[in-house]
């Protein structure tokens, strides 16, 4: 996943629904699974994060004994650059990277 953060375009582009629609039939059912997938690129982006700030927490009792960590900082600028998980859901899906089933009734 790392590589793939790094090449997707982070600025507004706008996209024609057809090609969006084309892989399902439908706007919305492809709107849902980008969605969906942003959700889950989201989540393993903030656990990532937490996971990486969790070696710079300090369990103190005051506000005053509280610190500021100059690599804590740098991660977490790291992280506030990354391409938002939207974008990066859109990529995928015109990709084809994105495995999607449809529930049966």
């Amino acid at each position: 996943m790392e590589n793939s953060k790094q090449q997707v375009v982070t600025n507004t582009i706008t996209r024609e629904l057809k090609d969006i629609a084309a892989p399902t039939g439908n706007v919305y059912e492809s709107t849902m699974i980008i969605a969906k997938r942003a959700n889950q690129i989201a989540a393993e982006i903030k656990q990532e994060l937490s996971h990486k700030l969790e070696e710079f927490s300090n369990y103190a009792d005051t506000l005053e004994e509280t610190f500021e960590n100059r690599e804590q900082i740098e991660i977490s600028r790291y992280y506030e650059r990354l391409p938002k998980p939207t974008l990066t859901a859109i990529k995928e899906f015109e990709e084809g990277k994105i495995y999607y089933r449809k529930a049966e009734e």
